[in-house]
């Protein structure tokens, strides 16, 4: 079959690659429809590697999926061959002390497409385990059962957050993830959310649910705008999607006295400073997310309801073998892009 391969920093090809396609008795063998272009994706392109993960050895890319069943192990009783799915890409040890603890998310051995040495899903066929393949309702495209990866993040972020119904949240940052951590927490209970970036289109995307206040931080202080919108007591949840140091250094600014912090956005350089003495003084507690666990079928269950609806946020559509110019145009980072998607032949 054939793959995205990405051979070494800015090198790409579609060209036939050999994987392990024995479906063992708790797996499925999944015919790839649709896949989205992740940051990961492009940053593995650009740079080769993300902190300790480094592309040695050429790698498939990809690892938001949807496709259909069209093989079933022995033991599988959940799914039949036919059946539309998503794939959850981090695979952990169930043996591990994180999978028992039900944080698998964090899990050192979790096999993670398209994480190096582990190849993704750009290819025809895959073969995964039917736990982690989760059936997508009738009224959930493939398009958008391959964001249900990303928009789990957004869930994460959510759930880490410990929402009350009436906050009121900060998100910085309006790229895809920061829109879906936006919406995850208007439907976890926020009354309105506070979405900045300084990339105008974007936030004139996100400006389109109802519930989401833009701010273009190039033109206001989001600090000011957060104050105005709060009556001066600051946000209940600042989310900071964005891993820009200049937005960690101020994100306390907007937080409200006993309010909450979570960390989604990764600084290139793996650190950044933090107002230490703002945080003590409004007894503010601080979350992190890394991926996520045990919240792919709610993820489905909320676009499937119709109260999240992610496909505004797909800004273009490629076949299989406008493959390399997709990833190109990924690479641009264009302000009027949100996601990208490849679908296969």
């Amino acid at each position: 079959m054939k793959a995205l391969v990405l051979e070494r920093k800015h090198e790409l090809s579609l060209r036939p690659f050999e994987t392990d396609l024995d479906c063992g008795p708790h797996d499925v063998k999944i015919a790839i429809h649709t896949v989205g272009i992740c940051g990961s994706d492009v940053h593995y392109y650009e740079d080769g590697q993300i902190g300790p993960f480094v592309v040695r050895e050429p790698m498939i890319l990809g690892h938001e999926a949807s496709g259909t069943v069209i093989e079933t192990g022995a033991e599988v009783t959940h799914l039949k061959v036919g059946d539309r799915v998503c794939a959850e890409p981090g695979i952990p040890d169930p043996n591990s002390k994180a999978a028992k603890l039900g944080i698998y998310n964090l899990d050192p051995a979790v096999r993670f497409w398209a994480t190096p040495p582990v190849h993704g899903c750009l290819i025809g066929h895959v073969v995964h385990p039917a736990a982690y393949s989760y059936k997508l309702p009738d009224n959930v495209s493939f398009a958008e059962g391959a964001m249900v990866e990303p928009f789990a993040i957004g869930l994460q972020a959510a759930m880490k957050a410990k929402i009350r119904p009436g906050d009121v949240g900060v998100v910085i940052g309006a790229g895809p993830i920061g829109t879906m951590i936006a919406l995850a927490a208007l439907a976890g209970g926020c009354a309105r959310i506070i979405i900045a970036d300084l990339a105008q289109p974007k936030l004139d995307i996100a400006a389109q649910y109802p519930g989401i206040i833009p701010v273009n931080v190039a033109k206001e202080n989001l600090a000011d705008v957060v104050a105005r919108e709060t009556g001066g007591w600051g946000a209940d949840i600042v989310f900071e999607a964005s891993g820009s140091p200049k937005a960690l250094a101020a994100i306390t600014e907007c937080a409200c006295p006993g309010g909450c912090i979570v960390l989604v956005g990764m600084p290139a350089a793996g650190t950044a400073s933090l107002d230490i003495v703002r945080i003590q003084t409004k007894e503010l507690r601080i979350e992190s997310v890394f991926r996520y666990a045990n919240l792919f079928d709610r993820a489905v269950e909320l676009i499937a309801s119709g109260k999240v609806d992610l496909k505004p946020l797909i800004s273009g559509t490629f076949g299989f073998e406008e493959s390399i110019p997709a990833f190109e145009r990924a690479a641009e980072h264009r302000p009027t892009d949100v996601k990208l998607q490849i679908v296969m032949p």
